[in-house]
């Protein structure tokens, strides 16, 4: 499978960046100028509250989105009719949309922590580098599905894609993250 909007990118065991080793990356846009995306296996231990001073006390949490633009906020929600201006990435996620009516809806009870996403920067390539990434087979490329975007086990995110791959995928879960300490 290629990369292309709403598919995961699941980290090889090999790759030894810091920023993504064991990391699934929820991809919204791919094409010929680059591509976006965001981390979904790591959660900070801030939440929403924290860091919009309007949510204090919303305890939702923010998942750090990737390396780069770490001073914006992005959100993956359910929520296409309440959220005017969302893309729809694939199968009932969407991407963005407004955010003060995102705010309100928290505010008053509203938004079920389920089905929003918080991240804090994001994951992005340039023109054909993912597509250089992937000639090295630093990436493993599956449809994303709601289940697992929306998780609520996000530590065991990147096995539990690779178990529902299954066969040779499913050997590599145990895999040392530097295999000179095997």
């Amino acid at each position: 499978m290629e990369p292309a909007n709403g598919t995961f990118l699941i980290a090889n065991p090999h790759l030894n960046d810091p920023n993504f080793v064991r990391t699934v990356v929820f991809l919204c846009e791919h094409g010929t100028e680059g591509s976006v995306g965001f981390v979904m296996n790591r959660k900070t231990d801030q939440t929403i509250g924290d860091l919009i001073p309007e949510l204090e006390g919303q305890l939702f949490p923010i998942y750090e989105g990737g390396p780069v633009g770490m001073d914006s906020i992005h959100f993956l929600h359910q929520y296409p009719n309440e959220l005017p201006g969302g893309k729809e990435i694939t199968d009932g996620i969407y991407w963005g949309g407004n955010f003060e009516t995102l705010m309100a809806l928290m505010s008053a009870g509203q938004i079920d922590a389920n089905k929003v996403r918080f991240f804090l920067g994001y994951s992005g390539w340039g023109e054909a580098q993912l597509d250089m990434e992937m000639e090295e087979k630093t990436w493993i490329v599956a449809k994303a599905r709601r289940d697992f975007v929306f998780c609520s086990n996000e530590r065991e995110l990147w096995k539990d894609i690779l178990k529902h791959l299954g066969g040779d995928y499913e050997l590599i879960i145990n895999a040392p993250i530097d295999p000179r300490l095997n």
